[in-house]
């Protein structure tokens, strides 16, 4: 870290996989963090894990897809930091897996609300408070998925929100810059998380088959969000992609 002051970060989707991953690695690395979710238990297991000071990390149970939850958590920021310098849109949900056809309106509305329109108000609420700091600016990095490039089959409400990302990342980080904002993506494939144990028994190919998918460790995302906040903010990774060397996605498989 090359600034002169304790950073302060903001993860969503902070309780499980890859969130917890970055928090616990972040506050490591001495930022303080505060730790967004549903479950305020899960968030807390997140930090308690960490040898660091208990005012180093705030636990603020959130909904991001509802606007009132959302401003209470940047109220949060404020009120206990003073700051924000990286916002990691992290959470997501995945929905039942059926074909286009199959897929119901509330599966849909619950897709865009969590994976897009709470990324959407978590980014303009960190512009609030990046615009008006002192020193002002920060940085925003988009949870985009493999997803946001090439569809998994039966998976078009996930797919559909994770391409809307890329640009909600693009009007971002051209938004941002009259206010030194910096706004990138990591499109994440295959990290060994709890809903990635569904690959080590097959999973379904575009081809109808259902292959084994290697995996990679979470901790290389983690390393990756480190890393590409620790530029100055004159210098941005725009895009990143992060994958298991050997899974599907390159060429035909």
């Amino acid at each position: 870290m090359t600034t002169s002051f304790k950073k302060t970060a903001l993860v969503t989707g902070a309780g499980s996989g890859i969130g917890r991953s970055v928090s616990r690695a972040l506050l490591a690395h001495g930022y303080n963090v505060v730790l967004a979710g549903r479950r305020e238990e899960q968030l807390r297991e997140t930090a308690q894990a960490c040898d660091v000071s208990p005012d180093s990390w705030l636990a603020v149970p959130t909904d991001v897809s509802q606007p009132e939850s959302v401003d209470r958590l940047f109220q949060a920021v404020r009120d206990t930091y003073g700051r924000l310098d990286l916002l990691f849109n992290n959470a997501g949900v995945f929905t039942a897996k059926k074909s286009l056809e199959e897929i119901d309106l509330d599966h849909w509305r619950a897709s865009v609300d969590v994976n897009l329109t709470g990324a959407f108000l978590c980014t303009r609420a960190a512009f609030l408070i990046m615009k008006d700091q002192k020193p002002q600016g920060g940085r925003i990095i988009n949870n985009g998925s493999i997803s946001a490039h090439s569809p998994r089959p039966n998976s078009a409400g996930y797919t559909s929100t994770k391409h809307a990302i890329t640009g909600l990342t693009k009007s971002a980080s051209l938004d941002g810059r009259k206010y030194n904002i910096a706004c990138g993506q990591i499109d994440i494939g295959n990290a060994a998380t709890d809903m990635a144990q569904a690959m080590k028994g097959g999973i379904l190919q575009a081809d109808g088959s259902i292959r084994v998918e290697p995996t990679m460790s979470i901790e290389a995302v983690a390393n990756a969000i480190l890393y590409m906040d620790s530029l100055p903010l004159d210098a941005n990774v725009q895009f990143m992609t992060v994958m298991a060397t050997n899974m599907p996605y390159i060429g035909r498989g």
